[in-house]
């Protein structure tokens, strides 16, 4: 499936980080920067994981801000044992609470919470960072321990099917997202016990034995966390750590006074409940990411050739500026910081050590989301020193609390295990909708619900399908394509001789769904026959109720319904993607019914605006090949008023030139028919040029690879550069035909495009004033026909 990138129309509002430009107007929704923007289908855009970092940068660059309180307030009530019922003394009632813990007055199974204070000490000795995991892990597993003791009203109890613990990681551990392997290394983690247990588990320990009565488990499972924490918890474990059992991870960063002097003041004799006291930053910097976006330097490859690679990972990742403005004190703390997050040794078994720490726990939260599905929202902790750091990730975005001094105020760190300890696992963001089963071998999972008209209705998903389309990143629609049976599906449709398949998606709730606009398309297909069976066939579908903006709305944050989101799971009749099994006219022949389609569709009001290679798709009739215009959640309907979405339709590698500038990225350009007619020229150029026989080229035969993951506007001048030094020679296994058309039309798309120059250029001489806003396109047809008219078109179009 495409890109995630959302948008409206006219009149939205630019986003709260865009800058103001003076008083143009918004003609379409402002461009987000993040990893929404770039393509979801790994393997369709061939890019490397680790390339994908810049984009998991620009998710980081927007994060909002919470108070510390608020975002335990907020956890409590969602442990508490009525979490519908508001109940705002929660956090100075578990603060209280804590006290015996914090002060070393409670044991449990030979524990003793004195042992707390112990550890602290040993944490804050000088040294390097990881001398400093066994302490913090120690400290924080007696504490879990000491706090299952804690009894208080209102509040759940601790989980068993969870029963966390806190584990050294510091190894490699690997994911596959369709194609290609992930490599991430985590500092530590929070594991459910059991998961915990098992990775130092042989054939011998790892049997199970028959238990009966409950005090008997409980008394067994006390005794194993103990020996865990004695022996293995603060040890690298011996084998691989699978993402899908992390609910957090912590990642650790040190000053260099902190490894030099330690850290002071030394950890408190005693602790009693106090008022919050910000820490210095109060937040983690990340104004340093937000350098624009280096443009890479042309690289005089003509089309033929492979396009350089040189500004694939260059987004500023590893070149820190210290944020600008504020007091010199607030510019001082936020330097230390900044040379703190950066990693002072170079880790050969860490891709991403030398990332900021922001971006390696951004990158940490995007194998958790791929780990499992229709994941709600995560956690995962950053360590600074003797502050810490809680991250809130959902598909509407990234949310970090203000610091948590845990050395001098324990009492607020003590609250937060407090809270973990008593999550279920949909607490932990898992969604308890899509069990996972096992069968034949392979992971899947169930779905089942009660339909209005179906009655029960079953899906199998097939997750571990090779056919799977997988998502990988932090916010955004994060569409997950996976084939499907189902008894209720089949009895009501019959056997479906290409099967079918679920999308699972986020889809923002203030844009029109797809639900509904294909209800529209398929009202047209009805008077259309460049319509009628090349649209999606949408059999069943599902929208879950829970929003990400009632967080947002708990902890105060500005704003909390822009962007907000809703998952929904629709299922479709199969249909295969048009850069596999086709050939060279057989592709031109999908594509073109595709742009028919397309016309109809746009004159009859519903806008598709993100054309790309994952949307147009194809199927086999009565032996002829039907090309599908396919995917419609970002599109809008021409009788729905008001701005749709918080983000810009597109995915970037085929957006409209004239989109991919500034003034359009904020929003200051309207879509038009004409900017989807040339994505659907840059589809056909990308497949034609990067894939043979529906095969994609090997990396290093194939161009555009730094396409998708420059910004917008790099790649607007990336594409710009291309355009103008385009070669006359085909490659010697492309069809002469096809060449000829993807050449005259790439002219096309040049001579417009020095024709807007010499446009904005007159205006500009001539009345001072620069670019203006975009015209609507009057004629469709004869936009069209610029393309139409070529020889190439002709001659392709003629039956074979």
């Amino acid at each position: 499936m495409s890109p995630a990138g959302e948008t409206g129309t006219s009149s939205t509002p630019p986003r709260a980080s865009a800058p103001a430009h003076g008083a143009s107007t918004i003609e379409s929704t402002p461009n987000s920067r993040g990893a929404a923007v770039v393509s979801e289908n790994i393997s369709l855009v061939g890019v490397h994981v680790k390339k994908v970092r810049p984009w998991i940068q620009r998710d980081i660059e927007q994060v909002k801000e919470c108070k510390a309180d608020a975002m335990l307030q907020t956890l409590l009530q969602c442990a508490c044992s009525s979490p519908e019922t508001p109940q705002p003394e929660l956090l100075q009632k578990c603060l209280k609470a804590v006290l015996p813990v914090c002060n070393g007055q409670i044991s449990a199974g030979g524990i003793h919470s004195s042992g707390i204070e112990a550890a602290l000490k040993k944490y804050v000795r000088p040294g390097v960072e990881n001398n400093f995991y066994s302490p913090f892990i120690e400290a924080t597993n007696i504490a879990l321990t000491c706090l299952q003791e804690i009894k208080l009203n209102g509040m759940g109890a601790p989980v068993p099917a969870v029963d966390m613990i806190c584990q050294q990681n510091d190894m490699p551990m690997y994911q596959n997202h369709q194609t290609v392997k992930s490599t991430r290394k985590p500092d530590l983690v929070f594991l459910p016990l059991s998961s915990a247990c098992a990775l130092f588990q042989d054939e011998k320990s790892g049997k199970k034995g028959k238990q009966k009565g409950k005090q008997k488990v409980d008394e067994k499972n006390n005794e194993k966390r103990k020996a865990h924490m004695a022996r293995n918890a603060m040890a690298k474990p011996p084998t691989t750590l699978p993402w899908k059992d992390v609910l957090a991870s912590i990642e650790f960063k040190r000053k260099t006074s902190g490894k030099k002097k330690g850290i002071k003041p030394q950890v408190p004799s005693s602790y009693n409940v106090k008022d919050y006291i910000p820490t210095k930053p109060e937040y983690l910097p990340v104004d340093h990411l937000k350098a624009e976006d280096p443009v890479p330097a042309p690289s005089q490859i003509p089309v033929t050739q492979p396009a350089s690679n040189t500004a694939i990972v260059s987004s500023g990742l590893t070149t820190k500026q210290p944020s600008k403005g504020g007091s010199s004190s607030k510019r001082k703390a936020t330097d230390n910081l900044e040379s703190a997050v950066k990693r002072s040794k170079i880790d050969t078994d860490d891709p991403d050590a030398e990332l900021d720490v922001t971006v390696q726990t951004g990158l940490y939260a995007a194998e958790m989301f791929a780990a499992n599905l229709g994941v709600n929202c995560l956690l995962n902790l950053i360590v600074v020193d003797d502050v810490i750091w809680i991250w809130y990730y959902d598909r509407q975005g990234t949310i970090q609390s203000s610091g948590i001094n845990f050395i001098q105020d324990l009492p607020r760190f003590m609250v937060l295990l407090f809270a973990l300890q008593r999550f279920k696992f949909e607490d932990w963001g898992r969604n308890k909708d899509f069990l996972p089963v096992q069968v034949e071998g392979k992971q899947c999972h169930e779905f089942k619900i009660k339909d209005d008209k179906l009655g029960d209705v079953d899906l199998l998903l097939h997750s571990s399908h090779d056919e799977r389309v997988t998502h990988y990143g932090l916010q955004g629609r994060a569409t997950n394509v996976i084939p499907v049976t189902s008894e209720a599906l089949a009895k009501k449709y019959g056997n479906l001789q290409d099967g079918m398949v679920a999308k699972i998606f986020w889809g923002e709730a203030s844009r029109t769904s797809e639900p509904e606009i294909l209800k529209s398309v398929e009202e047209i297909a009805k008077a259309h026959d460049t319509v009628n069976g090349h649209i999606p066939e949408l059999l069943w579908y599902h929208k879950f109720m829970k929003l990400t903006s009632s967080i947002r709305e708990a902890l105060g944050v500005p704003e909390p319904a822009t962007g907000s989101r809703v998952l929904y799971i629709l299922v479709f009749r199969k249909l295969y993607p048009i850069t596999k099994k086709l050939n060279d006219t057989e592709l031109f022949d999908v594509w073109r019914q595709c742009i028919l389609c397309h016309l109809t569709l746009w004159k009859e009001g519903v806008y598709h605006r993100d054309i790309s290679p994952g949307n147009l798709m194809w199927y086999m009739k009565n032996g002829k090949l039907i090309g599908v215009l396919n995917d419609y959640d970002l599109s809008s309907l021409a009788n729905v008023a008001g701005p749709q979405g918080n983000e810009r339709t597109g995915t970037v590698p085929f957006m409209a030139l004239e989109l991919l500038t500034p003034s359009a990225q904020r929003g200051e350009v309207k879509h038009l028919y004409r900017h989807d007619l040339e994505s659907f020229m840059w589809v056909f150029a990308w497949i034609s040029l990067r894939y043979r026989q529906g095969i994609l080229l090997p990396r290093g035969l194939r161009p555009f690879d730094e396409w998708a993951t420059l910004g917008a506007v790099a790649c607007g001048k990336e594409k710009l550069f291309f355009l103008n030094n385009m070669t006359a020679s085909a490659p010697s296994d492309i069809n002469q035909d096809i060449w000829n058309f993807l050449v005259d039309s790439l002219l096309v798309l040049k001579k417009d495009a020095d024709n807007r120059y010499y446009r904005r250029l007159r205006r500009s001489s001539s009345s001072g004033e620069g670019q203006q806003p975009n015209t609507e396109d009057s004629d469709l047809d004869a936009i069209l026909s610029k393309f139409t008219s070529l020889e190439g078109w002709d001659e392709l179009s003629r039956p074979r």
